[in-house]
């Protein structure tokens, strides 16, 4: 299935809607403007397996460029629109992209670059075009709308958010099918219920794993997409109600957000139409979870997974209900729960979860990471921490970096923060370990309040007084900071290394 099939079929069906304009893209038009991009792509001598680099807000002509590339079996990464000068540079030479493709609202990122990413061969830009790039809307206007004569299946390669570094680049094969005729399991209709009904909702950045990934295969198989330029709590609920919303992926800190609106605002949409909410990217602390069930009703599904997809683990509401805090079971692989010399532990033991039977993968250019994510026995890791209970269930515990070591004793962090996110005065909260000559470590919490004018000593002690009262007080911060924003990506992750780092530094180390 692909849409050029949708499209012959039904040629004005709806392929995606960009939420704020209104601004209607139908499959007959994907599928023209993704056959001329494939074209262009074979006229400058581009093959199977070689790359391109796209770096774009969420926008119309997304789809258009990564469905050219999909049919012309090349290798396509989006980029953090977000990402700044440095960190864009990396990622383009690291791909080793030949075609670059962007917009006029990034110039003020790109420009700078022209001499820094030497093999690039050809520069286009989307809405306008400065010096040393061309217009992408002429470029592909003389390129003919039907099929290339040598369509090939190719493949995203992304990049990791890079909260620990430089984002690694996740280097899948090629499927090695015909494109079109890649036998690719329906997920959205075996898992979700998903049919070609079915209207989802796309609330987060393109070119992240998780909405990209979704997005794709909902375009794949005759889903429409109502695509969010930016989210915004409110907004999002009033276009569940506007585009009758049937399938939608979150964050934890949407949830946060639309929760944390006025009763008023949220009662004043129309949400029935909901009959699928998954979310991922970060653990989500269990009362916002049983708000959202309670508010949504049990159609909030949850997976566990990452770009490296080398395993899926999944549940629903009734599982969820019955396992409170999980992630679900695997569906794809097996997990192996395992301490730091690689034995396997029993349930309810904390380790490093690694996958088997999942799927291969490799860190692009990057042996030494590469070889870090591998078990002895082969199994591959994302390097998070969590446990199985009796049932098989997975339970995410945090990231292994995150882990504090204070007084030998190992804190992971993320307990805390889940603590903290339930109080009413906090919007976002980023807890992690600073110096301490005595203990090594200490907690620390830097938070975001509803409102910066609370912000202070008063509101420091009222909030760790509230997480003692669920917590061990050596899990809770000894010390709280106020911010008016958190370093957090509009995925759902959280920069805590550049916190952290900042306060390490700040005392000499």
């Amino acid at each position: 299935m692909h849409p050029g099939i949708i499209a012959d079929k039904h040629p004005h069906k709806t392929a995606y809607v960009m939420a704020d304009s209104g601004e209607v893209i139908t499959f007959a038009g994907l599928e023209r403007a993704a056959n001329q991009g494939a074209h262009l792509f074979r006229q400058l001598g581009l093959k199977r397996g070689d790359h391109i680099a796209l770096l774009l807000e969420n926008h119309p002509r997304f789809f258009q460029i990564c469905w050219a590339a999909q049919r012309a079996g090349l290798y396509y990464t989006p980029i953090s629109w977000r990402l700044q000068q440095q960190e864009v540079e990396y990622i383009v030479n690291n791909c080793e992209a030949q075609v670059f493709i962007t917009s006029v609202g990034r110039k003020e990122v790109v420009q700078p670059l022209m001499d820094k990413m030497p093999g690039v061969a050809h520069r286009y830009m989307i809405d306008g075009a400065i010096a040393g790039y061309q217009a992408w809307e002429e470029a592909i206007a003389a390129m003919p709308e039907t099929p290339i004569e040598d369509p090939a299946e190719g493949q995203s390669m992304l990049y990791s958010s890079g909260t620990t570094g430089y984002p690694k680049g996740v280097k899948k094969p090629l499927p090695e099918a015909a494109y079109g005729e890649l036998d690719l399991p329906n997920y959205l209709s075996a898992l979700y219920g998903a049919d070609d009904n079915s209207i989802y909702l796309s609330p987060a950045p393109l070119y992240h794993a998780a909405p990209l990934g979704f997005t794709m295969s909902c375009l794949r198989n005759g889903v429409e997409v109502v695509v969010m330029e930016h989210f915004e709590a409110e907004m999002a609920l009033r276009y569940i109600e506007q585009y009758q919303i049937t399938h939608s992926q979150w964050v934890p800190t949407m949830f946060v957000r639309m929760l944390k609106l006025p009763e008023e605002v949220r009662t004043r949409y129309d949400v029935s139409a909901l009959r699928c909410a998954i979310h991922a990217a970060a653990p989500c602390p269990i009362p916002v979870k049983e708000e959202m069930i309670e508010w949504w009703g049990p159609v909030i599904y949850e997976y566990y997974a990452g770009t490296e997809g080398n395993g899926f683990v999944q549940l629903d509401s009734r599982e969820w209900l019955a396992h409170k805090g999980s992630v679900g079971r695997p569906l794809n692989c097996e997990l192996h729960i395992c301490d730091d010399e690689g034995q396997e532990l029993p349930a309810d033991e904390p380790g490093t979860i690694y996958f088997s039977g999942g799927g291969q993968f490799e860190y692009h250019k990057d042996a030494e990471k590469t070889a870090g994510s591998r078990h002895p026995k082969g199994w591959t890791t994302l390097g998070d921490v969590g446990y199985l209970d009796e049932d098989g269930y997975l339970y995410l515990t945090d990231r292994k970096h995150f882990m504090i070591i204070s007084g030998g004793v190992n804190i992971y962090p993320q307990e805390a923060e889940n603590a903290l996110i339930t109080h009413p005065a906090v919007i976002d909260v980023a807890v992690f370990g600073v110096p301490n000559e005595e203990f090594g470590e200490e907690v620390k919490a830097v938070v975001q309040p509803r409102d910066m004018a609370e912000a202070g000593p008063e509101l420091a002690v009222q909030l760790m007084d509230y997480c003692r009262e669920q917590l061990s007080h050596i899990k809770c911060p000894r010390s709280i900071d106020f911010r008016e924003e958190l370093p957090r990506h509009p995925t759902g992750k959280l920069y805590k290394r550049l916190l952290k780092d900042e306060y390490w530094r700040n005392a000499g180390l």
